[in-house]
């Protein structure tokens, strides 16, 4: 065996770790907690769905490449709940270390892709990286609409900080935007 397909099968083998990370969302109808590999998925698929919602010229293969990546780091850092301000506090720290270790798995050039499109996702900078945001955040408005406020109400969570966190929306996938409003006003109904 080569040592790149050596370095590719360790990086394949420790992503089946993303299995293990639970997150604070339950699936829909389910009381079980989602993991982050089953986040991830639904975002693989989200984002083909969900492409004619896209700012027009947005790569969807690249937006897809990284809602699919962004959360590997989550292996080493864990999931950082949304509403939880002290766990934001070292969060970037935890992510940049994983970063460094779990890219840092696979072959050189395999590194830097992967690696770029995870700065790339966090920096918000191109239409891809706002619109693959935008996903992250509309999935997690999508099981909380589902689980008749979820997380949401467990947490006591108001309307203007759900706004506040669905923002990226608003410029990522602007056309999903009037969703998001109705849901957040009749979550306050």
């Amino acid at each position: 065996m080569t040592d790149r397909l050596q370095r590719q099968l360790a990086f394949l083998t420790e992503l089946d770790k993303l299995k293990l990370i639970l997150r604070r969302t339950s699936v829909i109808g389910e009381s079980r907690l989602e993991n982050t590999a089953e986040h991830s998925w639904h975002l693989g698929i989200m984002a083909p769905v969900l492409a004619e919602y896209a700012p027009q010229g947005v790569d969807m293969e690249r937006a897809m490449s990284m809602v699919l990546a962004h959360d590997i780091v989550e292996i080493d850092a864990g999931d950082t709940f949304a509403f939880d301000v002290a766990a934001h506090d070292d969060k970037e720290e935890r992510e940049q270390e994983a970063a460094r270790r779990l890219f840092g798995l696979l072959p050189d050039d395999q590194q830097a892709h992967y690696r770029g499109l995870w700065d790339e996702f966090e920096a918000r900078r191109t239409p891809e990286a706002r619109f693959a945001n935008a996903l992250d955040r509309f999935q997690g408005l999508l099981q909380n609409v589902g689980n008749e406020g979820g997380t949401w109400k467990q947490y006591g969570i108001s309307p203007d900080r759900i706004l506040e966190r669905m923002d990226p929306i608003r410029d990522g996938a602007p056309a999903l935007w009037p969703y998001v409003l109705e849901v957040v006003q009749r979550f306050m109904e």
